[in-house]
């Protein structure tokens, strides 16, 4: 009795907010930066999306998938997502900033490897790639925070 048995929970093991506001500060900075940086909104929010369905994060796939509906992203490109690679419905470029987020996010498994690499290059600017990788640093690390103290989509820090 009493142990959490379920991936999601009413409440979070930890409100990770209260417990390091600094960190927390230091991340919403971290989404602050991406927000200008240029690459658009659209794009990072799909990267974002994409990548918590990698790591099955429910609370961020929650919340991406309604800021890119309330965006005015079509329903049929945020439900296709995951199968990105099938049909026409993104664009080259966001083609490479989708191989590059699945790339960077289980790169334990595999390095990046020189062809993706050398596309990701000619797709963007070396800025735009480190903003890129910075918003899939930033997801990963939401992601994990959320997991790890089971807050559930929806929850209202």
């Amino acid at each position: 009795m009493g142990s959490i048995t379920t991936q999601e929970s009413a409440t979070p093991l930890i409100n990770y907010l209260n417990v390091a506001p600094g960190a927390f500060k230091a991340m919403v900075g971290l989404e602050s930066y991406l927000r200008g940086c240029g690459l658009g909104p659209s794009l990072i929010e799909m990267v974002k999306l994409r990548v918590s369905q990698i790591n099955r994060c429910a609370c961020c796939i929650d919340m991406h998938t309604k800021k890119l509906v309330a965006e005015g992203e079509s329903n049929d490109r945020v439900h296709r997502l995951q199968a990105w690679r099938e049909g026409d419905y993104y664009s080259a470029r966001e083609q490479t900033a989708l191989a590059w987020a699945e790339a960077v996010t289980r790169i334990v498994e595999r390095h990046i490897d020189d062809s993706l690499y050398q596309k990701a290059l000619e797709t963007f600017t070396e800025k735009e790639l480190v903003d890129l990788t910075l918003a899939v640093v930033a997801i990963n690390g939401w992601n994990r925070l959320n997991i790890s103290f089971r807050i559930p989509p929806g929850y209202q820090f």
